[in-house]
């Protein structure tokens, strides 16, 4: 087995490059790295993983004529690749192979059609089992390429090719990059070494493209799993809904029968009615969690509009309340941010401070793409320890003078947020009191 090396001297880094002399390589290349390179059932399944889309199993039989390549997922930026690593080998053309256990498909190429064949009919299929870059100055003057058909004149007349593995971080080839043209040339020491970088860096695309597909597909998952837990959450609640309000109707009947009014009957049915409408509370409560946060339909609104909106639904929870706000127009879901606009001035309202009227200020600064709304009350507050807690969910403090709650609120605003690409954070307000800071359009809506 022969392959040519490039002198040290010429590029001190590189140690397994081409020259344009031949040198017995029998043992340059260890049993590990040449059953890296076996050709296995499996490699076909690593290429799918890379989304690279080739067609196969299409490919002639070796002998047969090379057919054009069939449309592949590769990315655009392979092409710009080829095209800089035939600039610096000053070569012809150029191609980035991919290459299975029987077939070879060029995804990416210049100078020519891409292409594909058997394995056995290329180039680069023959010398992938080495694991490095392989240079030769005259490939009908090489015993290993002389008969090959990409050389003899069947498929081409290559004289001059040069090609560098495709590996992946665990030394797996996926293909080669490979220059060549129709008349006899060499390479630098630094152009062998430049044409190694341009492969790493078609690997580190390939790469991207790859965990981008994982990516899509933990997304797509992750709103499949988000679509069944509202579907069971609203199955839920529509199951627990009924007996609930039976149990409620059922105490406030008991609690109306003379007989039961007095004594410890009348006191338990009171209880257990109580007891039946905060269980409701928190089933509606749960339900409407598990609902907002997802898909979002962005439009500019107006966050005076909103309030409104949001203190209507209050009702007289909010009755002497002194609720203040700065109109301001900025992009959000409108049913989304009257969700969260509502949950904060209900907190306001049930955590003000004894003695002192509830007093809330919203505003909203910034740009319409990327904007905060402040809500800022005068009421107990919350402890900075506590911040990171109370956004969980069914978090409560459970602080003397807390009214009862489900927990539930300030969670479904940190959905909403996270859901407009944003996030929440608290601050204290001057002179005491909570102020909730919600960042909207600092990424991705969805």
């Amino acid at each position: 087995m022969f392959a040519v090396r490039v002198d040290t001297e010429d590029y001190p880094s590189r140690q397994i490059i081409a020259r344009c002399y031949w040198e017995d390589v029998g043992d340059m290349t260890d049993q590990a790295s040449l059953q890296k390179v076996a050709r296995g059932p499996g490699h076909a399944d690593l290429l799918s993983q890379y989304g690279l889309g080739v067609a196969l199993g299409e490919v002639a039989p070796a002998g047969s004529l090379p057919q054009p390549a069939a449309p592949s997922n590769a990315p655009a930026a392979l092409q710009n690749l080829v095209a800089l690593a035939v600039q610096l080998c000053n070569a012809r053309y150029g191609a980035i192979n991919v290459i299975t256990e029987d077939e070879f498909h060029q995804i990416a190429a210049l100078g020519l059609e891409p292409l594909m064949c058997a394995r056995d009919d290329s180039l680069c299929g023959q010398v992938l089992k080495y694991g490095h870059t392989v240079v030769v100055a005259d490939c009908s003057e090489d015993p290993r390429f002389r008969a090959n058909p990409f050389v003899d004149g069947r498929f081409g007349a290559v004289r001059f090719y040069a090609t560098t593995p495709l590996l992946t971080k665990d030394g797996v080839p996926l293909g080669t990059l490979c220059i060549f043209d129709e008349k006899p040339g060499t390479l630098t020491g630094q152009q062998a070494a430049g044409l190694e970088t341009l492969a790493a860096q078609v690997v580190d695309v390939l790469d991207l493209q790859l965990r981008t597909r994982q990516l899509d597909a933990t997304i797509s998952e992750l709103q499949r799993s988000n679509e069944l837990l509202g579907e069971f959450a609203g199955r839920i609640s529509h199951d627990l809904r009924g007996p609930l309000t039976n149990v409620v109707g059922l105490a406030e009947l008991a609690e109306d029968e003379p007989d039961l009014q007095e004594g410890p009957a009348g006191t338990y049915f009171k209880r257990i009615g109580a007891s039946a409408l905060r269980m409701s509370s928190m089933v509606e409560n749960l339900l409407g969690y598990s609902r907002v946060g997802g898909a979002v339909r962005p439009e500019t609104v107006s966050l005076a509009a909103v309030v409104e909106a949001a203190v209507d639904d209050l009702g007289h929870h909010v009755d002497g309340v002194r609720i203040h706000t700065e109109d301001f127009s900025g992009i959000a879901d409108r049913e989304q941010l009257r969700v969260l606009i509502q949950n904060l001035v209900a907190n306001a309202v049930a955590y003000a401070r004894p003695g002192v009227p509830p007093e809330v200020r919203i505003t909203g600064t910034g740009t319409p793409g990327s904007w905060r709304l402040d809500v800022a009350d005068n009421g107990k507050g919350i402890p900075p320890e506590d911040y990171d807690r109370v956004l969980e969910p069914l978090v409560r403090l459970d602080r003397d003078g807390d009214p009862p709650g489900t927990g539930i609120g300030l969670a479904t605003c940190m959905r909403i947020a996270q859901a407009h690409g944003g996030r929440l954070a608290f601050a204290q307000t001057p002179g005491g009191g909570l102020t909730v800071q919600v960042e909207f359009g600092s990424g991705p809506i969805g």
